[in-house]
């Protein structure tokens, strides 16, 4: 039986990462663990390229296996209370926290990111967490999907808030740029389930549960497009995988399929924004939902962060100045 505290996994390098390094490759194909923590097993030899060790900076050709066999530092720790975790709490009171998490925080502690995550930080900012179902979590959003996470701060919110998402009475809204040029919104009406060729990711498959997403159009550039996803269920990547099933992958996810796509004759400022943005565009940007004891209405909104901002303004850019 593998030890639980072993992290055994393997992926080959996707056509899109050929010439990048191998430390920054492996950590987009690897991406559920940290960028320190696959630099430091690149660096180990627990990370090898078609099972040889290699160098950080070694350059891949594409289609290249790579294997990460390692021993991490021990079991998950959900209960370590940590401070100095970056996150912002926009609501706070005696049954709901409502945080707006940045991008490249790990929600919450598991193989690769044992501690040092949002519910890390949460435990310290609320001891009583403790004494709460997963620690309040209802939801969750990706390493790089930043924006508004909900938590149950009391046992009674945590099974209203559950019984809230499994009616869809929760809205969640969601800024992303996509590759390509919209024609128009739609509702996604597709089955997910995990890719059996690569586990890291997800598919849409006649065999997965139920999933839909409601897309609008928000401004349309010459290679992208703005939308806003609204989530009915909540699967895990569903914006992600839906988007890309029909074509449109959201900018920066390779893991989906985004190649960064630029338009004829594009402004310098445009390809060096797509270079340099290295995640998902995606941003939990609203939620609506009634207050988990009180019933009472409540709206949030989060800023966008400020690497999506200067991709979206650059799009802009491109486009007006064409």
């Amino acid at each position: 039986m593998q030890s639980p505290n072993r992290v055994q996994r393997a992926a080959r390098v996707p056509p899109e990462l050929a010439g990048e390094r191998l430390d920054k490759a492996a950590a987009t194909v690897f991406d559920e663990f940290s960028r320190t923590q696959v630099a430091t097993w690149i660096r180990d030899g627990d990370l090898t390229v078609d099972g040889a060790v290699a160098a950080p900076k070694h350059r891949l050709d594409g289609g290249e296996l790579l294997t990460i066999d390692a021993q991490i530092a021990g079991p998950a720790r959900w209960d370590a209370a940590q401070s100095g975790i970056a996150f912002d709490i926009v609501y706070e009171d005696d049954d709901l926290i409502v945080v707006n998490k940045p991008p490249g925080v790990v929600v919450h502690p598991g193989a690769g990111n044992v501690d040092r995550t949002l519910i890390n930080g949460l435990l310290a900012h609320r001891p009583a967490l403790g004494q709460i179902t997963r620690m309040g979590l209802v939801h969750r959003l990706d390493k790089d999907t930043g924006g508004l996470l909900l938590i149950a701060a009391s046992m009674a919110a945590h099974k209203a808030l559950t019984r809230a998402f499994a009616r869809h009475d929760v809205a969640r809204r969601y800024l992303a740029v996509v590759e390509g040029v919209l024609t128009g919104g739609r509702v996604i009406d597709a089955p997910i389930g995990r890719d059996p060729r690569n586990r890291l990711r997800q598919k849409v498959s006649d065999g997965g549960r139920r999933a839909v997403t409601r897309i609008a159009v928000r401004e349309r550039f010459r290679a992208a497009t703005l939308i806003e996803a609204e989530l009915e269920t909540g699967r895990t990547h569903q914006i992600r995988v839906h988007l890309a099933s029909i074509g449109h992958p959201l900018v920066g996810d390779t893991r989906y399929g985004a190649r960064g796509r630029l338009p004829p004759r594009p402004s310098e400022g445009l390809i060096a924004a797509v270079r340099r943005f290295k995640r998902q565009a995606l941003h939990a940007v609203a939620l609506d939902l009634e207050h988990p004891t009180s019933g009472a209405p409540l709206h949030f909104d989060s800023a966008v962060a400020f690497d999506l901002v200067d991709l979206i303004d650059a799009l802009r850019r491109d486009r007006d100045d064409a």
